[in-house]
């Protein structure tokens, strides 16, 4: 049987009689050693589990019996292997057909599973590319996240859409290449503002032919890919040309163009000259605290760099902090010819096969002892340092703060994850409900959560009636996702944004949903509604406030500034894209691109509504027959 091209060996579960034996004289060693006999040496994938079925390591092995007999030794493991080894109860094994599968395979688990004496790649966003299309005739120049098509052409990837973002504003400056959507090219009939602020050259309107818009999407190309000398050079033999023939208004437009290029020139002095194409990782590593920046580099130019920090409960070395770093980072992602790297790992040939089959053609993992290359891990082992300092730093400020917010509000512990709700609506239209999530990490960006309130029962501008509809949908999806608990994405503390109302919504909420062990406080502005006046409601117990000037006050309502900020964005998102809405929308067989053309030719949709059909049939681009629908579709609703 076969599952996702890898070749299932067998689920095992242990004996009764091993489950149920004393712990005390059965060691965790002797239950890995029970396995032996079933297994061969097979390359693939096993998973040692606790007594509660908690899955505690994913890993991977060329030989599955030979690496399984290594566990079973009482002795010679690190204090972490075997304080794993103690606790496991039980294990699983899937068979691969190579050990580059089983690589694969093991880093899927792991992020599906996030066992707790695995290194977890926590942050693993796709990252932002350039997209230039090639299905157009005037192609456009844009940023693009996700999944790449086969009608474009992309550069990247970029650190950030911050530096996108600066890369695009600086092309369309040089090159004049357009970013609007196909669907407003088609329709446009005047110039747009980016003409007028010389940021395109204005192909939707004619004032630029095929040909020469072709060739600034040529020279846009080339610089992307590193040669940006010689388009220089024609620019200035353009402009030259343009000032002898007596054009002076092109001939300034082309000067404004050079003195852009030279400008994105002179930023990128730290760009490397002996390397095109790689990524520079580095890690560094203080007690089980570990940052790895990758720096991007493609075309002889910095594109960025991020800090990561992986996940390293259990305390791992370097060597597989690395590794498994280099696994899960690609993992998703197409890699470069060349990843430099501050450390040597084990198995580099494994990842050296597994990337370069990735990317359909040979990688090169390398640990540069001389030259720029060097001097490039040099640099971003700096920057891995100076960013694990100050991310130290935060978290302990984080965790006493924490600390506080449990001595606060009464806690067993300190809250690993505090949940914080807010709602916002105008008189209960485009009503939406928001969800942010803090930790000692700080904010966690992954666990922010809308919801566009759509219960039939919760009457619009209830704000008791849509935070219970907001905490209902959120905890039956935990419910359902992990209804064991034993994933981070249960939180510890709930904040409301309320009074005793909105506290005692929530504990109907949870009362009906069966939770009662997650506590929850609600925050009211007070007396006058005063910033530091704020009061916390609990159910059972006495209003009360905290100092003005407590740390943990000014902890909490930046956790609620938090919350309101994401609440408002949200809710102005989507009243922004109803703003666009009209009855048109309804109206079978009308697009964008018609409806735009009927609103163009009657100013408004209600105008459009009350035509008569000869005056319908009159508007550029509608056929008889999506006339007369039109007219029927208004004549029908009377």
């Amino acid at each position: 049987m076969s599952a996702g091209g890898y070749r299932i060996w067998q689920t095992y579960k242990m004996p009764e009689n091993i489950h149920i034996i004393d712990t005390k004289i059965h060691k965790g060693h002797e239950v890995v050693k029970s396995y032996l006999k079933t297994l061969d040496g097979s390359p693939g994938v096993y998973r040692m589990l606790d007594a509660s079925g908690a899955v505690l390591y994913v890993g991977k092995a060329r030989n599955l019996k030979k690496r399984v007999s290594n566990y079973a030794k009482p002795n010679g493991h690190s204090a972490r292997i075997g304080r794993m080894i103690s606790n496991t109860n039980s294990m699983m094994f899937l068979t691969t057909q190579t050990e580059s599968e089983a690589l694969l395979l093991e880093q899927n688990l792991i992020k599906q599973l996030k066992p707790r004496y695995n290194v977890l790649l926590r942050d693993d966003k796709s990252f932002p590319n350039i997209m230039i299309s090639s299905s157009h005739e005037f192609p456009k120049i844009a940023k693009h996240r996700g999944r790449k098509s086969k009608g474009a052409e992309y550069f990247g990837p970029f650190a950030s859409v911050g530096s996108v973002n600066r890369t695009l504003h600086q092309l369309q400056r040089i090159f004049l290449l357009r970013n609007c959507t196909d669907s407003d090219f088609a329709t446009r009939t005047r110039p747009c503002l980016q003409y007028q602020i010389a940021r395109c050259s204005g192909p939707c309107v004619g004032k630029i032919n095929t040909k020469d818009y072709n060739q600034l999407v040529n020279d846009a190309r080339k610089f992307l890919q590193g040669k940006s000398t010689k388009i220089q050079e024609n620019m200035a033999l353009e402009m030259a040309n343009a000032s002898n023939s007596l054009e002076f208004e092109r001939a300034a437009g082309l000067r404004d163009r050079i003195r852009a290029l030279t400008n994105v020139q002179s930023s990128q002095g730290i760009n490397p000259k002996t390397v095109n194409e790689a990524d520079v990782v580095a890690l560094h590593m203080d007690g089980d605290q570990a940052c790895v920046q990758v720096f991007f580099i493609r075309a002889n130019q910095n594109w960025g760099n991020r800090a990561f920090y992986p996940r390293n409960t259990s305390g791992a070395d370097a060597d597989e902090v690395m590794e498994s770093f280099i696994a899960q980072f690609y993992d998703n992602k197409t890699p470069p010819k060349l990843v430099l790297i501050s450390s040597v790992v084990a198995n580099i040939d494994l990842l050296t096969d597994v990337l370069s089959s990735k990317r359909g053609s040979k990688v090169e993992i390398i640990e540069p002892k001389r030259g720029e290359r060097a001097e490039l891990i040099i640099n971003a082992l700096r920057n891995a340092r100076e960013s694990l300092a100050r991310k130290m730093s935060e978290s302990a400020t984080q965790e006493k703060l924490l600390k506080g917010v449990a001595e606060a509000f009464k806690l067993k512990d300190m809250p690993r994850r505090v949940e914080v709700y807010d709602n916002s609506h105008i008189q209960g239209a485009f009503a939406v409900g928001a969800m942010i999530a803090s930790g000692p990490d700080g904010y966690i960006k992954s666990g922010y959560r809308k919801f566009n309130i759509k219960y039939e029962n919760t009457v619009a501008g209830d704000d008791f009636g849509m935070m219970k509809e907001v905490l209902e949908r959120r905890f039956k999806a935990l419910i359902k996702e992990d209804p064991n608990r034993k994933s981070e994405n249960w939180p510890d503390l709930l904040l409301i944004d309320g009074g005793a109302g909105q506290v005692s919504a929530v504990s109907e909420i949870l009362s009906k949903l069966g939770v009662k062990d997650v506590p929850f406080v609600g925050v009211a502005k007070g007396v006058d509604r005063d910033q530091g006046k704020e009061e916390f409601y609990r159910i059972g117990k006495p209003v009360f406030a905290l100092q003005r000037n407590d740390p943990v006050l000014y902890f909490i309502q930046r956790l609620r500034d938090e919350a309101h900020r994401f609440a408002i964005t949200t809710h102005r998102a989507k009243r922004s894209k109803a703003i666009g809405i009209t009855t048109l929308d309804e109206v079978p067989g009308v697009g964008a691109i018609r409806k735009k053309a009927i609103l163009s030719h009657f100013g408004s949709a209600k105008a459009a509504s009350r035509a008569s059909l000869k005056d319908l049939k009159a508007v550029d681009g509608l056929s008889d027959t999506l006339a007369q629908i039109i007219y029927d579709f208004f004549h029908d609703k009377g």
